[in-house]
């Protein structure tokens, strides 16, 4: 199994990038306002947290997590980010230039970690899908909408298409079918969503 040792420093920063624009380039499709947009942030962070807690997860996935739990990867992070996202003036370019991040990541995988790239590019896939469903698209005030909207749903395939990662016909979310599931209730506490809000604000300091 892959480590950080098995990885140039610059491309190790792009997996650890990954993680990230993996939730931007869905947020980025369909604006869903602050409140939906925190939402995403938490759905996105919510990801990391679950894989971190589960036993099973791939080394590889683990280690990236342990490495953005440290000063060192999220200083990587910062910079990885800010060179990325740094010149974006839309919403179109953040989900552009974070399709050019997780191709590079797939290269990356494909040459370097060949053993775990299915792995870890099924669980970039769920970081996108989670962001994707985490917030309804189309309503008002909360109320109404759709799970996963028409743009999404789109981003989702350029998702797949730019990690190369082939989804079972169970993931793929059909329009017909984004816009008749019903919209899940999940608990927010205060706690999590001020943790979003500054996660979301952090990703934001870094663009300027």
């Amino acid at each position: 199994m892959a480590n950080k040792l098995n990885f140039l420093p610059e491309d190790w920063a792009t997996l650890l990038e990954s993680t990230t624009v993996a939730g931007i380039a869905v947020s980025a499709a369909e604006p869903s306002g602050l409140w939906g947009t925190l939402k995403e942030f938490l759905a996105s962070s919510s990801a990391l947290d679950a894989a971190k807690r589960d036993p099973h997860s791939n080394e590889l996935v683990a280690a990236v997590i342990a490495e953005l739990e440290t000063e060192e990867g999220q200083s990587k992070l910062h910079k990885a980010l800010h060179k990325r996202f740094g010149e974006v003036k839309t919403p179109a370019d953040f989900v552009q230039n974070s399709l050019v991040a997780l191709r590079e990541a797939s290269t990356i995988l494909d040459e370097r970690g060949p053993a775990d790239a299915a792995a870890f590019k099924a669980w970039l896939f769920s970081v996108s899908r989670r962001v994707a469903e985490a917030a309804s698209e189309g309503g008002f005030l909360g109320f109404g909408g759709v799970q996963v909207s028409d743009a999404e749903r789109a981003t989702l395939d350029e998702i797949a298409e730019a990690a190369r990662y082939r989804r079972s016909p169970r993931q793929r979310v059909g329009r017909a079918e984004a816009k008749r599931r019903p919209r899940r209730s999940r608990p927010f506490s205060r706690q999590k969503g001020q943790f979003a809000a500054l996660h979301a604000l952090a990703i934001m300091a870094c663009l300027r």
